[in-house]
């Protein structure tokens, strides 16, 4: 049938466990994942060091040994799972002037990890906040809903928008790739309210911290929160109900069923989830009342508007955090080798003209 992966007495190549990669700012997991239990194989999972700034054949060779460490078999279709910017695509680094993996720019990655993995049959990229949602799409919080909003919470603030599990990262009902950082909120750009950076920042001022002093992490913010802490409190309240009142509209636009948000952030969802609510129903009733107010809508053409969408969507704290994009990643291998026509339509992220 074309698959890669485990073979049969018959000869036959069937796709049932799936080499994968998932390269982040300071380390790199592989794994083989096992598509049709959608996990991780037990006891394959192995994590390594990178070195952001490292040249790139020190960075390729750590992508590499982390590889030789699973079993993969001969001839397989990896799945690897990148931070942008990335071509996905053409496999090509993009990254310049981002602080991370800045030796890649320029260079075919595919073509040198097809050169390090052990005989590849392909291999395939996939952003890591897509492969995420796809993951928890397959076999996480997102399982079963056609239209989710998959949203992660670490240095900056990821996104992918699925229908029936595929990444829309064009057309009128996503922001501009798909992606939440290139949302604007109050004049500033998303990541300037909501990242690990700004609520550092947001809690020194409200601590009254100077410049010398050492501002605590997100986590030591968050369990300061707990503590009664008002500076803390007012920090975690005020940048996740903003995040909230930015999302809704694209929420609505896209009549999200459910949204799953994960990374690091989300070990503090008794904090952020109902932050993270309000700023969704502030931000859902803010595009009700323009609409109104300018003789438009329902938005995006259906019945209701965007609080009733919102007030109905889902929000869930992943189930999957940390072998969701190892999953998504697997399953985009799959989906770009498989040969079944029903699966040929995911191959790559869609454009929508409406939901």
């Amino acid at each position: 049938m074309g698959h890669a992966g485990d073979t049969s007495d018959a000869g036959d190549i069937v796709m049932t466990r799936v080499p994968v990669l998932e390269i982040g700012g300071t380390h790199v997991t592989a794994a083989l994942v096992d598509v049709a239990a959608g996990l991780p194989v037990a006891g394959s999972v192995v994590r390594g060091p990178v070195r952001a700034d490292a040249g790139a054949p020190e960075i390729l060779d750590a992508f590499a040994e982390a590889a030789r460490r699973i079993a993969a078999p001969d001839g397989a279709c990896w799945g690897v799972a990148m931070p942008g910017p990335f071509d996905y695509a053409a496999g090509i680094g993009a990254f310049r002037g981002i602080g991370k993996f800045e030796s890649l720019h320029g260079v075919d990655v595919g073509a040198e990890l097809r050169e390090r993995l052990p005989r590849p049959r392909a291999v395939s990229f996939l952003n890591d906040a897509d492969a995420f949602a796809v993951g928890e799409h397959h076999s996480g919080a997102a399982a079963g809903r056609s239209r989710a909003v998959c949203v992660t919470l670490g240095t900056g603030v990821g996104s992918s928008f699925l229908h029936d599990g595929r990444p829309v990262t064009d057309g009128p009902t996503v922001p501009p790739e798909g992606r939440a950082h290139r949302i604007t909120v109050d004049g500033l750009q998303l990541e300037d309210v909501v990242s690990r950076r700004a609520i550092r920042a947001r809690y020194a001022e409200a601590a009254g911290l100077d410049h010398r002093a050492e501002v605590p992490d997100v986590g030591a913010i968050a369990a300061l929160a707990r503590g009664g802490d008002a500076g803390a409190v007012a920090t975690i309240r005020g940048c996740f109900t903003t995040l909230g009142r930015a999302l809704a509209p694209w929420c609505a636009a896209f009549r999200a069923d459910v949204m799953v948000v994960g990374g690091s952030m989300a070990a503090s969802w008794d904090l952020i989830g109902p932050a993270l609510r309000a700023g969704l129903a502030d931000g859902a009733d803010g595009v009700d009342a323009a609409e109104g107010a300018n003789g438009v809508g329902p938005i995006a053409g259906g019945a209701g508007g965007a609080g009733a969408v919102v007030a109905a969507m889902g929000l869930r704290a992943a189930r999957r955090p940390d072998d969701a994009p190892l999953i998504g990643a697997a399953r985009w291998a799959l989906w770009q080798t498989e040969d079944h026509p029903t699966e040929r339509d995911h191959r790559v992220p869609a454009r929508e003209t409406g939901a």
